[in-house]
């Protein structure tokens, strides 16, 4: 799942091209002694210091480029959400701190750490506050990883993934706005391409339609008073059929796609 460890921020790149990626590793599951985690309350937003270790400007994990943002401060987004369990319990996470799988905690693959963020389940509606201490998850399009105490709470522990939206908590404004949730259960979507030309959206389209006979839409959008044709794929049925998706367009050359909430 999430846990890497950081011997130091210079060795960060070697470690995680050397090392079992945990988030391709599948023997996971809840604590042996289980907690009533409604006594569990979120995480405290306050201001921490920049961790020495897990913060590079970049790193590679099975040969996907990372980027770390220079600040939380306006992170919103929305995507699929893991989460690991007993399997990296009292292990070191990035920022070397104790894995406790009963701790509001999170792994991001992008944000600094520590930092805090909400985290809503975007089928049901739950809100929860984590601190963002880890880095990961590293499987394609998960956007964050949770600890079991907050997939509970979260309501998805059971299914292993959800559909979530990530805003990060600037500390001087600990209360962003509330996602704008609606009550029909959330649609997925695949992007595979953006164009600033209708007809090489099209090709892409008539090319997908020999991969799979699921249906392809050309959205339009205007991005600076110009418009780009998307090339989206969907609604999806959920997660795993996006992740078969997903596989079978990179192994036909596709690239990764981009996932969409929509």
């Amino acid at each position: 799942m999430a846990y890497v460890n950081y011997l130091s921020i210079f060795a960060l790149s070697a470690l995680l091209a050397g090392c079992d990626n945990p988030q391709m590793q599948t023997q996971d599951g809840p604590p042996l002694h289980q907690k009533n985690v409604s006594l569990i309350p979120n995480a405290t937003p306050r201001y921490l210091a920049k961790s020495r270790f897990g913060n590079p400007p970049s790193y590679q994990v099975n040969g996907q480029t990372y980027h770390v943002l220079n600040t939380a401060v306006g992170y919103n987004q929305r995507g699929i959400a893991s989460w690991y369990g007993s399997k990296f319990t009292n292990k070191l996470t990035s920022t070397r701190e104790r894995y406790d799988p009963y701790k509001m905690t999170a792994a991001s693959p992008v944000l600094p750490i520590p930092c805090f963020a909400r985290v809503t389940n975007l089928g049901n509606g739950r809100s929860v506050i984590v601190k963002v201490n880890d880095r990961g998850p590293f499987a394609p399009n998960r956007i964050i990883d949770l600890s079991y105490a907050a997939a509970i709470k979260l309501g998805y522990e059971q299914h292993g993934t959800a559909l979530v939206e990530v805003a990060a908590i600037d500390v001087n404004n600990p209360y962003p706005n509330s996602p704008n949730f609606n009550a029909r259960h959330p649609q997925l979507y695949l992007q595979l391409g953006a164009f600033s030309e209708y007809p090489n959206a099209h090709r892409l389209q008539q090319q997908i339609a020999y991969v799979t006979d699921r249906t392809t839409h050309i959205r339009t959008s205007d991005i600076r008073h110009k418009i780009l044709y998307r090339v989206q794929l969907g609604p999806l049925k959920g997660v795993g059929e996006s992740d078969r998706l997903q596989a079978l367009l990179q192994k036909e050359g596709y690239g990764r796609a981009i996932t969409l909430i929509q």
